[in-house]
C-alpha cells in the first residue's frame, strides 16, 4: 500500500478519539428559553474539495486561516445536505478525502455575558472545526452531535461583528471506522494513473458525506444546567420518575427547582434536589401507537430552573419525556407490563436529492406513511437518525430500535482494540443523546457482524456489557444474519434480532420453501438461546412498474408473494417467541454502483420518491388488521 497516500487521506485521524463531550452527561439539544438563545447557521455555505493527489493541500496551505474563497474556486453548498447529490460533477459525487466548508456568522453584542457554544449535529465522517482560524473541536463519527464553546479564552471571537466558521470533513472509511472500509490503491500504471485509489465499502448503502444536519449556536448563562438523566418505572397507576441533574455550579452556590408538567400545563410533581425520585400520581403512561389508542406518545415536560445564589442569574431548560417501562422475558417483549409485538419497518435516512441531509418535509411524509401503514416501530438502519426524527417518534408513539453505525464489522482487522475503543465511544455518544427518549426501547450495537469467530466474542461481550452498564433500563441486542449452529455472541443479548432472506439470497425465487426453512431456523434459534426473537429484515428487490404473471423476481407480484409466505410463518410463531417483524425496506435507497444493484437497493415497499408499490398495500392490510384486533383497551392509564 502507498502509505503516504493513505496518511494524506486520514490526516489527523489518530487524534479524533478526544472530544469535548466526555462522561455520561452532555449533548442536550439546543432550545430557546428564558435564559437561552438558539441561532441556526443553516443555509448556503462556501464549499470546495481538496482533490490534490495526497488530499492534504488544505492543511499544507492552511485553508482554515483565510476565507475559503481566497484559497481557490468555491461553490455554494446547502447545509444541511449531502454534497454528493447536489452538483452535476461526478468528481464531487464520488469524492473521497477532505472537503472544506466555510461561512461568516454574526455574534450579537448582548451575548457578552453569555457562554456561547457551537454545535454540529452531524458531519460525516471525520471533522475539524475552526472559528476565526483557531481550532475549536475535532470529532470522529458521522451521525452524532459534537460541540465546542467558542467563548473560551483562546478563541478570538468578535461580539457585535462577523466571525468566520470553517469545517473540514473527511469521508474516508478505514478498518477502524464505523462503518469500516478500506482504501485500495492500483499500482499498474499501464491501466491506472499514478496514485489511483478507490474506497471499498463494507456496507450496502452509499457513503454519503457532508454536513448532514443543523449547525447551531446556542447560549447559556455562565452557570448552567449541563444535562439530566431520567429513568421511569411504573408503580400501579403511578409513575416513578428518577432523575439526576448535572450543572456547572456546585451545590451550595446554586439552587435548583424541578417541576414535572403534564400535557395540559399542570404541575404534577416537583423537587429541589439534584437527584431524586418523583411520584406522578395516576400517571399518563407513554404507549406505542396502536397499543393504547387514547394516549399514544404521551409526553410530560421536565423543567429545570437553576439559580446562581450570588447573582440571582437563572438558567431554564425544559426536556420532554414519557413515563414507560421496558422488560424482556424468555418469550416476550413487555412495554408497561403488556406484551408488545413490533409490526414495523427498517428504514434508511435517505432522500432523493439531499442524500442524508435533514429534510422536514420528508420527515413529515415518512411519519404519515408509517401511520398509513399502521406501523408501530422502526429500526434506525444502520446509524442513529436525526434528533428531529426521534422527536416525532416520541410524540407519535412510534417505537424505535436505535442502532449504531456498526454495520459491516466482518473482517479480522475490524475487531481490534482501536475499533473497540471507537465503538464504545459511539455507544456512549448515542446514550448521551437519546437516553431520555421513551420511543427508544432497544439499543442495537451492530448490524450483521461476523459473530461466528472467536475474536468476536470478546469484542461484542465487552460492547454489550458496557451498554448495559451505562443504561440498565433498556434491553440490548445486535442484528444477526449468521447460522444458529455457528453463532457465538447472541447468548449475550436480551433479544435475538435476525435478518432472513430465504428465497432471495439463497434458493432465489423459490417462495414455496420460505415457510419450511424460516420455521426451522427460528425454532432452532429459540431452542439454542431461549430468548425472544424479532425479524428485523426480510425483503426482495422490486422495481416499480415491473409486472409478470406468474411472478418472477424483481416484479411487484413477486414481492407480494414473497412477503405473504413470510407473514404465514410470522402468524404461526408470534404467539410463541416471535416479538416483531420489520420489512426491509421502508423505501428504496441509494447504494454504491455495481452490477448487482439497479440504481440502488430496490427492496423498499415505497420508492425513493415515496410512491407505494403493491407490497405497501399488502403490508397496510396486514398491519391495520393487527390494530383492529388489539386496539381495545379498558383503562386509559394502564392499558389493561
Amino acid at each position: 500500500m502507498n502509505h503516504y497516500r493513505l496518511v494524506g487521506l486520514l490526516l489527523h485521524v489518530s487524534c479524533f478519539y478526544t472530544c469535548t463531550c466526555l462522561g455520561p452527561f452532555g449533548m442536550m439539544y439546543p432550545k430557546d428559553s428564558e435564559s437561552r438563545t438558539v441561532k441556526l447557521l443553516d443555509g448556503m455555505w462556501n464549499f470546495r474539495v481538496d482533490d490534490s493527489s495526497n488530499r492534504n493541500r488544505g492543511f499544507e496551505e492552511k485553508w482554515y486561516s483565510v476565507p475559503l474563497r481566497q484559497t481557490g474556486e468555491v461553490i455554494p453548498m446547502p447545509v444541511p445536505s449531502s454534497y454528493n447529490d447536489i452538483t452535476q460533477e461526478k468528481r464531487i459525487r464520488d469524492f473521497v478525502g477532505w472537503a472544506w466548508y466555510d461561512r461568516e456568522f454574526f455574534l450579537p453584542q448582548d451575548w457578552t455575558s453569555k457562554r456561547v457554544v457551537l454545535r454540529v449535529d452531524s458531519a460525516h465522517y471525520n471533522a475539524i472545526v475552526w472559528v476565526n482560524s483557531v481550532e475549536l473541536v475535532r470529532h470522529e463519527g458521522g451521525h452524532l452531535p459534537f460541540e465546542g464553546e467558542i467563548t473560551r479564552w483562546d478563541i478570538p471571537i468578535v461580539l457585535g461583528g462577523n466571525n468566520r466558521l470553517t469545517i473540514a470533513i473527511n469521508n474516508t472509511l478505514s478498518p477502524t471506522t464505523l462503518p469500516p472500509g478500506t482504501i485500495q490503491y492500483q499500482h499498474d500504471i499501464n491501466r491506472y494513473p499514478e496514485g489511483y485509489f478507490v474506497q471499498n465499502l463494507q456496507m450496502d448503502f452509499f457513503n454519503y458525506a457532508g454536513l448532514h444536519r443543523h449547525i447551531q449556536l446556542y447560549t447559556t448563562p455562565k452557570t448552567y444546567v449541563q444535562d439530566v438523566i431520567i429513568a421511569t418505572t411504573l408503580q400501579g397507576l403511578n409513575g416513578l420518575v428518577k432523575y439526576t441533574v448535572s450543572t456547572s455550579g456546585q451545590p451550595g452556590n446554586v439552587q435548583l427547582a424541578v417541576e414535572i408538567i403534564d400535557r395540559d400545563g399542570r404541575v404534577v410533581g416537583h423537587s429541589n434536589q439534584f437527584q431524586d425520585t418523583i411520584t406522578v400520581g395516576d400517571g399518563h403512561f407513554w404507549w406505542p401507537y396502536t397499543m393504547n389508542s387514547s394516549s399514544p406518545g404521551y409526553l410530560y415536560t421536565f423543567e429545570m430552573n437553576l439559580t446562581l445564589l450570588s447573582s440571582g442569574v437563572s438558567d431554564v431548560y425544559r426536556q420532554q419525556f414519557g413515563i414507560r417501562e421496558v422488560k424482556v422475558t424468555d418469550k416476550q417483549l413487555l412495554i408497561n407490563d403488556r406484551p408488545f409485538y413490533c409490526h414495523g419497518v427498517a428504514k434508511h435516512e435517505d432522500s432523493d436529492i439531499r442524500g442524508k441531509g435533514l429534510d422536514f418535509a420528508l420527515i413529515a411524509k415518512d411519519f404519515n406513511l408509517l401511520k398509513w401503514l399502521g406501523a408501530n416501530c422502526f429500526r434506525t438502519s444502520h446509524y442513529p437518525y436525526a434528533e428531529e426524527i426521534m422527536d416525532m417518534a416520541d410524540q407519535q408513539g412510534i417505537v424505535v430500535i436505535n442502532e449504531s453505525p456498526g454495520v459491516g464489522i466482518r473482517k479480522a482487522n475490524n475487531f481490534g482494540n482501536l475499533s473497540l475503543a471507537h465503538h464504545l465511544k459511539v455507544m456512549d455518544e448515542m446514550y448521551r443523546r437519546d437516553k431520555n427518549r421513551p420511543a427508544v426501547i432497544l439499543w442495537s450495537v451492530a448490524n450483521e457482524p461476523d459473530t461466528t469467530h472467536d475474536n468476536s466474542i470478546y469484542y461484542f461481550k465487552t460492547l454489550l456489557s458496557h451498554v448495559r452498564f451505562i443504561d440498565s433500563t433498556r434491553p440490548v441486542t445486535f442484528v444477526a444474519n449468521s447460522d444458529f449452529s455457528s453463532e457465538k455472541v447472541a447468548q449475550y443479548t436480551d433479544i435475538i434480532c435476525l435478518n432472513h432472506y430465504n428465497a432471495w439470497y439463497q434458493d432465489c425465487s423459490h417462495t414455496e420453501l420460505i415457510q419450511r426453512q424460516l420455521t426451522y431456523d427460528l425454532r432452532q434459534w429459540y431452542a439454542k438461546f431461549r430468548k425472544p426473537i424479532m425479524i428485523t429484515e426480510y425483503g426482495a428487490d422490486t422495481i416499480e412498474g415491473f409486472h409478470q404473471d406468474p411472478s418472477i423476481v424483481f416484479t411487484e407480484e413477486f414481492q407480494v408473494e414473497f412477503m405473504t409466505e413470510y407473514h404465514k410463518t410470522f402468524d404461526n410463531l408470534r404467539h410463541e417467541f416471535l416479538v416483531g417483524e420489520m420489512v426491509w425496506n421502508f423505501a428504496d435507497f441509494m447504494t454504491a454502483q455495481g452490477i448487482t444493484r439497479a440504481f440502488g437497493n430496490r427492496k423498499g415497499i415505497f420508492t425513493r420518491q415515496r410512491r407505494p408499490k403493491t407490497s405497501a398495500h399488502l403490508l397496510r392490510s396486514r398491519y391495520q388488521a393487527m390494530i383492529n384486533n388489539t386496539s381495545t383497551v379498558r383503562n386509559r392509564h394502564t392499558g389493561r
